[in-house]
Protein backbone atom coordinates (compact mmCIF):
# COMPACT_ATOMS: atom_id res chain seq x y z
CA UNK A 1 0.00 0.00 0.00
CA UNK A 2 1.24 3.63 -0.81
CA UNK A 3 1.00 6.47 1.50
CA UNK A 4 1.11 9.91 0.11
CA UNK A 5 1.65 12.34 2.26
CA UNK A 6 1.57 16.31 1.09
CA UNK A 7 2.52 18.97 3.36
CA UNK A 8 0.42 22.23 3.44
CA UNK A 9 0.58 25.88 4.51
CA UNK A 10 -1.63 28.17 2.92
CA UNK A 11 -2.63 26.44 -0.34
CA UNK A 12 -6.49 26.62 0.11
CA UNK A 13 -6.63 28.10 -3.99
CA UNK A 14 -5.10 25.14 -4.93
CA UNK A 15 -5.46 22.29 -2.64
CA UNK A 16 -8.82 20.76 -3.52
CA UNK A 17 -7.30 20.20 -6.98
CA UNK A 18 -4.45 19.18 -6.09
CA UNK A 19 -6.10 16.22 -4.07
CA UNK A 20 -8.58 15.65 -6.36
CA UNK A 21 -5.85 14.68 -9.09
CA UNK A 22 -5.25 11.96 -6.62
CA UNK A 23 -8.26 10.57 -6.79
CA UNK A 24 -7.17 7.86 -8.94
CA UNK A 25 -4.91 6.66 -7.33
CA UNK A 26 -6.35 6.08 -4.11
CA UNK A 27 -9.52 4.43 -5.77
CA UNK A 28 -6.44 2.05 -6.72
CA UNK A 29 -5.67 1.49 -2.98
CA UNK A 30 -3.44 4.62 -1.89
CA UNK A 31 -4.28 6.65 0.97
CA UNK A 32 -3.62 10.26 1.02
CA UNK A 33 -2.40 12.23 3.99
CA UNK A 34 -2.80 16.16 4.58
CA UNK A 35 -0.28 17.43 6.65
CA UNK A 36 -0.95 21.19 7.41
CA UNK A 37 1.07 23.56 9.35
CA UNK A 38 -1.31 25.73 10.89
CA UNK A 39 -2.57 27.29 7.94
CA UNK A 40 -5.22 30.38 8.52
CA UNK A 41 -6.88 30.41 5.34
CA UNK A 42 -8.92 27.60 5.47
CA UNK A 43 -6.84 24.87 3.76
CA UNK A 44 -7.18 21.97 6.59
CA UNK A 45 -10.78 22.24 6.03
CA UNK A 46 -10.94 22.36 2.41
CA UNK A 47 -8.54 19.16 2.31
CA UNK A 48 -10.88 17.46 4.66
CA UNK A 49 -12.96 16.24 1.93
CA UNK A 50 -10.78 14.54 -0.66
CA UNK A 51 -8.06 13.13 1.86
CA UNK A 52 -7.78 10.23 3.98
CA UNK A 53 -7.06 11.96 6.91
CA UNK A 54 -5.49 15.41 7.74
CA UNK A 55 -3.12 16.05 10.44
CA UNK A 56 -2.18 19.25 12.25
CA UNK A 57 1.39 19.84 13.09
CA UNK A 58 4.28 22.59 13.59
CA UNK A 59 5.04 24.40 10.82
CA UNK A 60 7.91 23.34 8.49
CA UNK A 61 8.06 20.99 5.89
CA UNK A 62 9.95 18.28 7.82
CA UNK A 63 7.96 18.31 10.69
CA UNK A 64 4.51 17.94 9.13
CA UNK A 65 5.85 15.45 6.93
CA UNK A 66 7.57 13.59 10.20
CA UNK A 67 3.63 13.87 11.32
CA UNK A 68 2.12 12.61 8.14
CA UNK A 69 3.94 9.91 8.04
CA UNK A 70 3.26 8.54 11.60
CA UNK A 71 -0.31 8.44 10.61
CA UNK A 72 0.26 6.36 7.89
CA UNK A 73 -0.31 2.64 6.90
CA UNK A 74 1.28 2.07 3.85
CA UNK A 75 4.19 -0.04 3.24
CA UNK A 76 5.91 2.81 1.14
CA UNK A 77 5.44 7.25 2.12
CA UNK A 78 5.67 9.16 -0.69
CA UNK A 79 6.00 13.13 -0.05
CA UNK A 80 4.65 15.35 -2.30
CA UNK A 81 4.14 19.13 -2.54
CA UNK A 82 0.33 20.37 -3.07
CA UNK A 83 1.96 22.07 -5.92
CA UNK A 84 3.57 19.45 -7.78
CA UNK A 85 1.74 16.63 -9.84
CA UNK A 86 2.73 12.49 -10.40
CA UNK A 87 2.54 11.30 -13.89
CA UNK A 88 -0.42 8.54 -14.45
CA UNK A 89 0.17 5.28 -12.82
CA UNK A 90 3.04 6.54 -10.38
CA UNK A 91 1.79 3.82 -8.20
CA UNK A 92 2.27 1.41 -10.51
CA UNK A 93 5.96 2.48 -11.25
CA UNK A 94 7.28 2.70 -7.67
CA UNK A 95 5.58 -0.79 -7.40
CA UNK A 96 7.34 -1.81 -10.15
CA UNK A 97 10.91 -0.60 -9.19
CA UNK A 98 10.73 -1.76 -5.52
CA UNK A 99 9.95 -5.05 -6.65
CA UNK A 100 13.80 -5.15 -6.55
CA UNK A 101 14.28 -5.24 -2.47
CA UNK A 102 17.64 -3.80 -3.06
CA UNK A 103 16.28 -0.62 -3.29
CA UNK A 104 14.91 1.22 -0.38
CA UNK A 105 14.17 4.65 -1.99
CA UNK A 106 13.81 6.84 -4.77
CA UNK A 107 12.13 10.05 -7.28
CA UNK A 108 11.18 10.71 -10.37
CA UNK A 109 12.27 13.01 -12.81
CA UNK A 110 11.18 16.36 -12.64
CA UNK A 111 9.69 18.70 -15.19
CA UNK A 112 8.84 22.46 -14.09
CA UNK A 113 6.24 24.45 -15.51
CA UNK A 114 6.05 27.88 -16.61
CA UNK A 115 6.83 30.08 -19.38
CA UNK A 116 10.71 31.05 -19.02
CA UNK A 117 12.77 29.52 -21.77
CA UNK A 118 15.15 28.14 -18.71
CA UNK A 119 12.81 26.35 -16.91
CA UNK A 120 13.50 23.18 -18.88
CA UNK A 121 17.41 23.57 -18.72
CA UNK A 122 17.05 23.71 -14.85
CA UNK A 123 14.77 20.62 -14.42
CA UNK A 124 17.06 18.93 -16.68
CA UNK A 125 20.20 19.30 -14.54
CA UNK A 126 18.06 19.04 -11.57
CA UNK A 127 17.42 15.62 -12.79
CA UNK A 128 21.13 14.83 -14.06
CA UNK A 129 22.48 16.03 -10.33
CA UNK A 130 20.66 13.87 -8.66
CA UNK A 131 21.33 11.22 -10.94
CA UNK A 132 24.66 11.82 -10.14
CA UNK A 133 24.68 12.50 -6.52
CA UNK A 134 22.30 10.31 -5.42
CA UNK A 135 20.67 13.34 -3.68
CA UNK A 136 16.64 14.40 -4.42
CA UNK A 137 15.01 17.30 -3.95
CA UNK A 138 11.45 17.70 -2.70
CA UNK A 139 9.76 18.55 -5.97
CA UNK A 140 10.93 15.51 -7.27
CA UNK A 141 8.57 13.64 -4.84
CA UNK A 142 10.53 11.34 -2.63
CA UNK A 143 9.25 7.81 -1.92
CA UNK A 144 10.56 5.70 0.69
CA UNK A 145 9.86 2.06 2.44
CA UNK A 146 8.44 2.87 5.74
CA UNK A 147 10.52 0.41 7.51
CA UNK A 148 13.61 2.39 6.48
CA UNK A 149 11.95 5.77 7.10
CA UNK A 150 10.95 4.58 10.73
CA UNK A 151 14.64 3.74 10.64
CA UNK A 152 16.76 6.58 10.08
CA UNK A 153 14.04 8.60 12.46
CA UNK A 154 12.37 10.46 9.73
CA UNK A 155 13.11 13.74 7.96
CA UNK A 156 15.37 16.06 10.56
CA UNK A 157 13.25 18.99 11.91
CA UNK A 158 15.64 21.54 10.42
CA UNK A 159 13.60 24.40 8.23
CA UNK A 160 15.32 24.14 5.14
CA UNK A 161 17.63 21.25 3.07
CA UNK A 162 15.43 18.32 4.72
CA UNK A 163 15.35 16.50 1.26
CA UNK A 164 19.27 17.26 1.09
CA UNK A 165 20.05 15.59 4.41
CA UNK A 166 17.35 12.84 4.58
CA UNK A 167 18.83 12.02 0.80
CA UNK A 168 22.14 11.74 2.36
CA UNK A 169 21.38 9.08 4.96
CA UNK A 170 19.10 6.91 2.90
CA UNK A 171 21.62 6.78 -0.14
CA UNK A 172 24.10 5.46 2.52
CA UNK A 173 21.49 2.56 2.58
CA UNK A 174 21.34 1.94 -0.92
CA UNK A 175 21.41 3.93 -4.41
CA UNK A 176 18.23 5.84 -4.96
CA UNK A 177 15.78 4.14 -7.77
CA UNK A 178 15.67 7.19 -9.98
CA UNK A 179 12.34 6.98 -12.31
CA UNK A 180 12.75 8.50 -15.68
CA UNK A 181 8.82 9.63 -15.68
CA UNK A 182 8.32 12.94 -14.54
CA UNK A 183 6.28 14.68 -12.04
CA UNK A 184 5.60 18.32 -13.08
CA UNK A 185 6.18 21.17 -10.56
CA UNK A 186 5.07 24.71 -10.35
CA UNK A 187 7.73 27.03 -11.79
CA UNK A 188 6.21 30.33 -9.55
CA UNK A 189 8.39 30.65 -7.32
CA UNK A 190 11.40 30.27 -10.15
CA UNK A 191 9.72 33.08 -12.20
CA UNK A 192 8.43 35.79 -9.49
CA UNK A 193 11.72 35.77 -8.30
CA UNK A 194 13.53 35.56 -11.34
CA UNK A 195 14.76 32.03 -12.85
CA UNK A 196 18.18 33.76 -13.46
CA UNK A 197 18.43 34.96 -9.64
CA UNK A 198 16.52 32.10 -8.12
CA UNK A 199 19.28 29.73 -9.42
CA UNK A 200 22.18 31.57 -8.09
CA UNK A 201 19.93 31.55 -3.98
CA UNK A 202 20.02 28.55 -4.42
CA UNK A 203 23.31 27.49 -5.29
CA UNK A 204 24.52 29.52 -2.61
CA UNK A 205 21.74 28.07 0.06
CA UNK A 206 23.15 24.98 -0.68
CA UNK A 207 26.89 26.01 -0.80
CA UNK A 208 26.17 27.53 2.30
CA UNK A 209 24.24 24.37 4.02
CA UNK A 210 27.23 22.34 2.81
CA UNK A 211 29.56 24.85 4.65
CA UNK A 212 27.65 24.37 7.69
CA UNK A 213 25.29 27.35 8.17
CA UNK A 214 22.59 27.02 10.27
CA UNK A 215 19.49 25.64 8.17
CA UNK A 216 17.21 28.57 9.98
CA UNK A 217 19.44 31.24 8.70
CA UNK A 218 19.00 29.63 4.97
CA UNK A 219 15.45 29.33 5.93
CA UNK A 220 14.98 33.15 6.49
CA UNK A 221 17.29 34.02 2.86
CA UNK A 222 15.14 31.54 1.08
CA UNK A 223 11.84 33.19 2.18
CA UNK A 224 10.36 31.13 4.31
CA UNK A 225 9.37 31.71 8.33
CA UNK A 226 10.73 29.39 10.56
CA UNK A 227 8.38 28.61 13.47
Amino acid sequence: MLSIIVPTLNEATGIAAALRRLAPLRQRGAEVIVADGGSDDGTAAIAGPHADRVVVAPRGRASQMNAGARRASGDVLLFLHADTVLPDQADALIAMMLADPRLLWGRFDVRIEGRHFLLPVVAAMMNLRSQITGICTGDQALFVRRPIFVEIDGFPDIPLMEDIAISKVLRGRSPPACLSARVTTSGRRWESGGVLRTILLMWRLRFDYWRGVDPRDLAIRYGYRPR
